[in-house]
């Protein structure tokens, strides 16, 4: 390295032996003998003299200033292991390539690393027992199915002996069951999906979904992916919990990738657990991919802390859902200071709800609010008490997803509310 000066890191190196550096300016003579010549000088003479000087010595040079001028090109690189991602703007913008290296990085699973390895481990193998014009379909079955999936699901010891097997009796082919994808899509904001759950979507074959999932989630599934829509709002199914079930199987049974595709998290209120115990009984392969649930995802874009150490030291999620008009909860567990409550699907119970609370001991001005829509850009809030919050939103229009939330926690909406779509929160007087 040839510069009259250098920042930190690089006298460190040159301490070290990392590198040899000439403090003083670069000339012509420099580029004797070497094989690569970086000319990234902010002086454009500088680089030009030294472009000049390589060119006249046949020696390859790369000029910061002039891309046209380069010899060769230096991308931005994302590495998995032996697995190498190149990406170049052609010299035009270096620091948009920087940019997009950054988010394939944090995009692409650190398991793609693995796959090649198991990839290269099975090389020769493949070549030795299959001909030429076979070889490419085996490896793209192996690289984009069931045995891929293991090695991002971490079992590497199961995806080897599937592979082993597989290249064994090339004649019976690679296993053609399916598998199911029982993944949490948020509370609606795409933006919170999970990198996993991202993946998974854009692999599947089949996506049932519920009526809950935004649009522009589903539109993330991959594009050629079977769409059917199973319903799932308050009181309208269009398919009965145990179809969807038999469903599943079905399909997965005949080969197929199946994303169950549920809003929140599909653990938490979303009958998940139901739908993976058929799996379970059916022998059929899953995953489970939480998502943020609706109670944290709704009350962080409402400036809502679920827990606060001066308000509220424990959070309680409960289901507002009625039976036959009634709701049996713990109302004095419910009905006590120092936490939050949050209740889903409560819109239709949210009377009944305030009525029991305050019954059994809260103050007729304790907070409660409704979240509607909670994280997308028609995210409404509706703030009151549990004397008058049922009226406040009997004369608004709720329609969407809504989550009760009551505790101290939500007077603090007031100073920490950050997500205020066109200010679309109506506020006790």
């Amino acid at each position: 390295m040839v510069a009259p000066t250098a920042q930190a890191r690089i006298r460190e190196w040159a301490d070290a032996g990392r590198l040899t550096w000439h403090a003083r300016a670069a000339v012509a003579a420099d580029v004797d003998g070497q094989l690569l010549v970086f000319a990234i000088t902010d002086d454009g003479d500088t680089n030009a003299m030294l472009a000049k000087a390589a060119a006249a010595r046949n020696v390859l040079v790369q000029r910061a200033d002039d891309a046209a001028g380069s010899d060769f090109l230096v991308p931005a690189v994302v590495q998995r292991d032996a697995l190498q991602i190149a990406i170049s703007s052609d010299g035009h913008a270096p620091t948009l390539a920087r940019i997009l290296r950054t988010r394939l990085d944090a995009w692409i699973p650190r398991a793609y690393g693995d796959l090649a390895r198991l990839a290269g481990e099975f090389r020769d193998r493949v070549k030795t027992r299959l001909p030429r014009q076979a070889r490419a379909r085996f490896w793209l079955r192996v690289l984009d199915g069931p045995i891929a999936e293991k090695v991002f699901s971490g079992r590497m010891t199961e995806a080897r002996v599937d592979l082993d097997d597989a290249l064994s009796h090339p004649e019976a082919g690679l296993p053609t069951r399916g598998e199911v994808y029982l993944v949490g899509g948020g509370p609606g904001d795409p933006d919170l999906l999970t990198s996993r759950a991202l993946r998974l979507m854009q692999r599947a074959d089949v996506v049932l979904h519920d009526s809950l999932i935004a649009p522009a989630i589903l539109e993330m599934a991959n594009p050629d992916a079977e769409r059917i829509h199973v319903g799932k709002r308050a009181a309208r199914h269009t398919l009965p919990q145990e179809d969807i079930n038999a469903l599943m199987v079905r399909l997965a049974g005949e080969g197929k990738r199946v994303l169950r595709l549920k809003g929140g998290d599909p653990f938490v209120f979303g009958r998940g657990g139901e739908e993976i115990a058929q799996l379970a009984e059916a022998g059929i392969a899953f995953q489970v991919v939480p998502g943020i649930t609706a109670a944290s995802g709704c009350a962080a874009y409402a400036g809502i802390p679920l827990t606060h150490r001066d308000y509220a030291q424990s959070v309680t999620f409960v289901t507002g859902h009625l039976k036959a008009g009634e709701l049996e909860l713990p109302w004095g567990q419910l009905a006590q200071p120092g936490q939050t409550v949050v209740f889903f699907m409560a819109v239709k119970s949210l009377p009944v709800i305030c009525e029991k609370l305050r019954a059994h001991g809260l103050a007729a001005d304790w907070p409660a609010a409704l979240v509607i829509e909670g994280t997308t850009v028609r995210q409404r809030l509706i703030v009151g008490s549990l004397t008058d919050l049922p009226a406040r939103v009997a004369s608004a229009v709720v329609q969407g997803p809504a989550l009760l939330i009551v505790g101290e926690v939500v007077r603090l909406n007031e100073t920490l509310g950050w997500f205020r779509p066109d200010s679309n929160t109506d506020t006790q007087a």
